[in-house]
């Protein structure tokens, strides 16, 4: 598969984690690059759909329609790891991102965690 994946990256991601993904190959934008390291959630959705990107994010509330809706929407990742380390992160994103393409996350919520990728059609 492609890894011309445009990936945004939420505000707990540290650099690394965005700075090995782009080594890969990767289109990557973190929400503090854009000046969006301390807003909520829906401020965090609307700039990834707004530039096209597919989230990516340790925060649960992305699952939980009540709290942020998600409609349309390119596509949202919600990784579940413990512990929550940089390297266990880009492991887990590195061998799953290369095996999709950007038109399949469209609309998507993936849980993504070691054991297995829960996909979720949310609109």
């Amino acid at each position: 598969m492609s890894n011309s994946l445009r990936l945004y990256l939420d505000q707990m991601f540290q650099v690394d984690v965005a700075q090995a993904l782009r080594e890969q190959g990767y289109d990557v934008l973190r929400a503090s690059e854009t000046g969006l390291a301390r807003v909520d959630d829906c401020q965090i959705l609307e700039k990834a759909i707004s530039e096209n990107r597919i989230l990516i994010t340790l925060d649960e509330h992305f699952g939980n329609w009540v709290v942020l809706p998600l409609s349309k929407h390119p596509g949202v990742i919600r990784i579940k790891v413990t512990p929550t380390t940089s390297s266990k992160v880009i492991k887990l994103l590195s061998h799953f991102l290369r095996n999709h393409t950007q038109e399949q996350f469209i609309d998507h919520l993936v849980i993504l965690s070691g054991k297995c990728a829960k996909w979720i059609l949310t609109a």
